[in-house]
């Protein structure tokens, strides 16, 4: 049974609500509040994303329900490494791949566990793309070389000359970091355990 806190981490009206299919998964492992929040804020800052690409190269084949479920359940695996919420670490990367697939969740909405933080490898797409940029800028977190990524894809998708989407993207990414303050408030309103108060 999840924590109370856990429940109001997920209900909170502070942000977008998670998938259905993505917020169950975290009451059932009981994830800790703190985590809850932080995919909140990442899925939150997804979705503008996501609306954002759709609007502006609408050619691009983006799969928004991949890149959503991505976002909301990218650090999943903290929850059997929770050491990683407060502190450096990669072991939740691949537990949290595992986790979800021995969870019935099929590779195409699962991989994001392992690929959020290795978006410079080989056969990372947009969607993979777009989720790690999610995971960066939610903080005001600017990433030039993963930004380069993200512009190239759209660029070779629409056609658009690269200097034209880089001041796109730049835009859109400074708009979502001016509301970091917000949703880092709001990440940490949670604590890292489930037991703990927010008062």
């Amino acid at each position: 049974m999840p924590s109370a806190i856990l429940r109001s981490a997920l209900a909170d009206p502070g942000l977008r609500p998670l998938p259905e299919r993505a917020a169950r998964l975290l009451e059932d492992l009981d994830a800790p509040p703190r985590l809850a929040a932080h995919l909140r804020a990442v899925h939150d800052v997804a979705a503008e994303l996501v609306e954002w690409a759709r609007e502006r190269h609408p050619g691009l084949a983006v799969d928004a329900e991949a890149v959503l479920f991505g976002a909301a359940t990218h650090d999943i695996g903290k929850v059997l490494h929770p050491a990683e919420l407060s502190g450096p670490g990669a072991e939740h990367e691949r537990a949290g791949h595992a986790l979800l697939r021995e969870r019935g969740v099929e590779e195409r909405l699962a991989r994001f566990a392992r690929t959020h933080a290795s978006w410079d490898g080989l056969g990372v797409g947009i969607d993979d793309l777009l989720v790690s940029l999610a995971d960066k800028v939610w903080k005001a977190k600017r990433v030039p070389d993963l930004e380069q990524r993200v512009v190239e894809a759209l660029a070779a998708a629409s056609g658009a000359e690269e200097w034209q989407v880089f001041m796109d993207l730049d835009d859109v990414c400074d708009r979502l970091a001016a509301g970091a303050d917000r949703r880092l408030a709001f990440q940490s309103a949670y604590p890292v355990g489930g037991t703990e108060s927010t008062a």
